[in-house]
């Protein structure tokens, strides 16, 4: 099969290998056409002609509108169409009930915290308050890996530039989102590491953070001491004894939480790789674990496909509000929110900002959404959960480390070889990428176009997820590739 017809209400097909022009095609349900040029792979050809105005359908959803006369067999891109977004919008609550599988309850080989949570990894974390400790972060790391020993999984640092000279949200922003990774149980042990000058000062961090272990979380303000290393050196070895004390042990699925986001996608991946997500999302709902989505701006122009399944008129008030904020955030810095995917996007075959979002939401499957995480916000309900954040990939996945995510799924047309915190799982859309870049991908669900099931693809990622908690490195880990990234909006000082 080289065409698939999304849904039957769809008045175009996409390519799932490329396309010759004159090539007759046959769908499964009977139609055929025949290409009048030539279409590439994840690429979308018309299947009847679409009239100058008339909406252009794929997923069952308008993705934009025909910017002029389209004919059955012509390739249906950015020349000829055009999104029908736009900052105004609607919303009415229309609430829509899908039955979960059933699921027989599932273990992982995991650590058991204290404080009952669970976590897949035992790691030791340097974390800097401010960018101006970034160097003394990664010295640390280096001088002190003797202490990667038993069960301790590794230990890592993670630079970023702020901390300082920020005012406002941004300020409580970074404040925010460091303290909640110094709270991810994936880390045994914590080292916030300060300068002593920044003005997220080390009280501040204290009073963010809550009550904590000090056996797990130690603190060190560099200008303080006579020498940082030396002292930074004791105190993870203080935290790499309390750490070694963990093993792992059988813990119920359901207390997984998976983030899940996607980046240079291509016309795939709303076929394959995040519908097959979406399946698995619903298997570990099932089991009674949660997942998180993010990535707002990749909702415009499919977000009713969410609000429609909000558990009730609360959660889907504020998943609302979630939505109008990030348009009015765009709005207010001057830009539109209908902004057109990105060059690789649309290479990929992602026409309009409604095609890649109607693609990006099939990663929620079918579940209802239970919750709705403002920036820097924790999980706390068993089940979908929505995130508010940006589409950029460091920024976003940062965020559902943030929110407690244990691990990410990270679907891909086109490849990246950057990794979160949380251990990064790379899911390509199609077998080419997952063979040729056999060093970034860890999991092919290009499979779907050549015949799998999506049903099949997600259970075969759900063992792979049992597996990954249960200890199985990631390519990106194994890199050692581990960055974050803070939401930023206003100015620096």
């Amino acid at each position: 099969m080289k065409l698939i017809r999304i849904h039957p209400a769809d008045n175009v097909a996409v390519a799932l290998e490329d396309i010759a022009a004159g090539e007759k095609l046959a769908l499964p349900d009977g139609a055929a056409v025949t290409a009048a040029e030539p279409v590439a792979r994840g690429h979308k050809l018309a299947l009847a002609p679409i009239a100058e105005g008339e909406a252009v359908v794929k997923y069952g959803c308008a993705i934009g509108f025909a910017r002029m006369g389209i004919a059955p067999g012509a390739w249906v891109h950015v020349h000829n169409v055009r999104t029908g977004l736009s900052e105004d919008a609607a919303y009415r609550y229309n609430h829509k009930v899908v039955p979960l599988p059933a699921c027989a309850p599932r273990f992982f080989q995991g650590y058991r915290r204290p404080d009952g949570r669970a976590a897949i990894r035992n790691e030791l974390w340097v974390l800097p308050t401010v960018g101006c400790v970034n160097s003394i972060a990664q010295q640390l790391v280096r001088e002190n890996q003797h202490l990667v020993r038993g069960g301790i999984d590794g230990l890592y640092t993670f630079p970023h530039p702020f901390g300082c000279s920020q005012m406002g949200d941004d300020h409580a922003q970074t404040r925010r989102l460091l303290a909640a990774l110094a709270r991810h149980p994936n880390a045994g042990g914590v080292l916030v590491l300060g300068l002593g000058c920044e003005n997220l000062t080390m009280e501040q961090f204290k009073a963010e953070l809550g009550d904590w272990d000090d056996r797990r979380v130690k603190f060190l303000v560099c200008q303080e001491a006579e020498d940082e290393l030396a002292a930074g050196g004791a105190l993870l070895s203080e935290l790499a004894d309390y750490a070694a004390a963990f093993a792992r042990e059988a813990i119920p699925a359901s207390e997984l939480v998976v983030g899940m986001k996607c980046g240079g996608s291509d016309g795939l991946s709303g076929i394959t790789a995040n519908p097959a997500v979406g399946r698995f999302s619903d298997l570990l709902i099932a089991l009674g674990g949660s997942t998180v989505l993010t990535e707002v701006p990749e909702m415009f122009g499919a977000e009713s496909i969410l609000f429609d399944r909000c558990a009730d008129e609360e959660v889907f008030h504020k998943a609302v509000d979630m939505v109008e904020n990030f348009k009015r955030y765009f709005v207010s810095h001057g830009q539109v929110v209908y902004e057109n995917p990105s060059p690789g996007n649309k290479a990929g075959g992602i026409t309009t900002l409604e095609d890649k979002s109607c693609g990006c939401v099939q990663k929620g499957g079918s579940a209802q959404i239970v919750d709705v995480l403002n920036y820097g916000e924790a999980v706390t309900k068993k089940g979908l959960n929505l995130l508010s954040g940006p589409g950029n990939d460091l920024v976003s996945a940062t965020a559902l480390t943030a929110a407690g995510a244990h691990l990410i799924l990270f679907t891909t047309g086109r490849g990246t070889p950057f990794g979160a915190p949380a251990p990064t799982i790379k899911i390509s859309t199609n077998t080419a990428l997952f063979d040729r870049k056999g060093g970034w991908i860890d999991f092919n669900a290009g499979t779907v176009a050549q015949g799998e099931s999506l049903d099949a693809a997600g259970k075969r990622l759900l063992d792979f997820v049992i597996e990954t908690a249960s200890g199985r490195s990631t390519l990106s880990e194994r890199r050692g590739a581990r960055e974050i990234s803070i939401f930023k909006d206003g100015v620096v000082l």
